[in-house]
């Protein structure tokens, strides 16, 4: 579809929702009961209806991120779609609270996933950062700055609650187009692509999953072995050499629980060691 074409059809669609008036309170919360309590599907339009048009305001809001606005509606109206759906009336707040929240996140979703060939992630700490970033940057820099100084990075760290070095890894990020990784480096002739001086950071699949099958291993012959003390052996081995430094109990301790003598708990503790190790021993050869 060519952008005229696309701009009479989304034009249309704004003069077609015009008709739609909002609900009052009370209309709301009748038609929210008839979804949720008999999931009367027509009760359900009508509530999609009234809310067309706070989609459209949200999705005109995002604009700024150069994506169709046609497709922003979409998503909203999506998220719309979402929020009716789990709609608690008897709360007794207004449909667009919560709709607003599900349209907004729906616009957000599509535009991390769609702004950069590359996708951009979907933590926490990403999304605050794509969607503040820009605003923050025009409020704290200067008009003639190119890039963002310690300072103004301090600052908007310090406002979002983010480390410094995530700030200064989305500012490239947005500040960067994509790039083929076929692109030459060096001249078509001669050159290599991008691609050939990519380092991979991830470790070797082969030895990863070598790795967890190993660890797998030793602790189903851990387990085994443990089953081949008594209770007592058990108790102090696992208190003693499976706990986290911090969490481990004091020979003096577990002579009080089991009442005996700390001398007495560390030669069932020897025992215990050397008999979990000659299992293990034997198991490997």
């Amino acid at each position: 579809m060519n952008s005229v074409a696309g701009n009479t059809l989304l034009q249309q669609y704004m003069r077609q929702i015009q008709q739609f008036d909002p609900l009052s309170f009370e209309e709301e919360q009748a038609l929210a009961h008839l979804w949720k309590d008999k999931q009367d599907r027509r009760a359900f339009h009508k509530l999609m209806e009234s809310y067309l048009r706070l989609v459209v305001k949200v999705a005109v809001s995002f604009r700024g991120y150069g994506l169709p606005l046609d497709e922003m509606i979409q998503e909203g109206n999506i998220g719309l779609m979402q929020a009716i759906a789990r709609f608690e009336p008897e709360r007794g707040f207004r449909l667009s609270t919560y709709a607003m929240w599900w349209i907004r996140a729906s616009i957000q979703e599509y535009i991390l996933n769609n702004w950069s060939l590359v996708k951009i992630g979907t933590n926490s700490v990403q999304k605050k950062l794509f969607f503040n970033l820009r605003k923050l940057r025009q409020q704290l820099q200067e008009a003639n700055q190119e890039h963002l100084d310690d300072d103004t990075v301090n600052l908007i760290a310090e406002e979002l609650g983010v480390k410094k070095a995530d700030v200064v890894r989305m500012e490239q990020r947005l500040g960067g187009s994509d790039q083929s990784l076929n692109a030459m480096v060096g001249g078509d002739d001669d050159g290599n692509e991008w691609q050939d001086w990519l380092v991979e950071e991830r470790p070797n699949q082969e030895v990863v999953y070598s790795d967890k099958q190993e660890k797998m291993r030793r602790r189903t012959d851990l387990k085994s072995a443990l089953e081949s003390l008594d209770d007592r052996e058990r108790m102090i081995f696992i208190a003693r050499r499976l706990n986290e430094p911090e969490q481990t109990p004091t020979l003096e301790n577990l002579s009080q629980q089991l009442g005996v003598s700390r001398e007495r708990v560390r030669q069932l503790e020897v025992r215990a060691f050397k008999k979990v190790q000659k299992f293990m021993q034997e198991t490997v050869a």
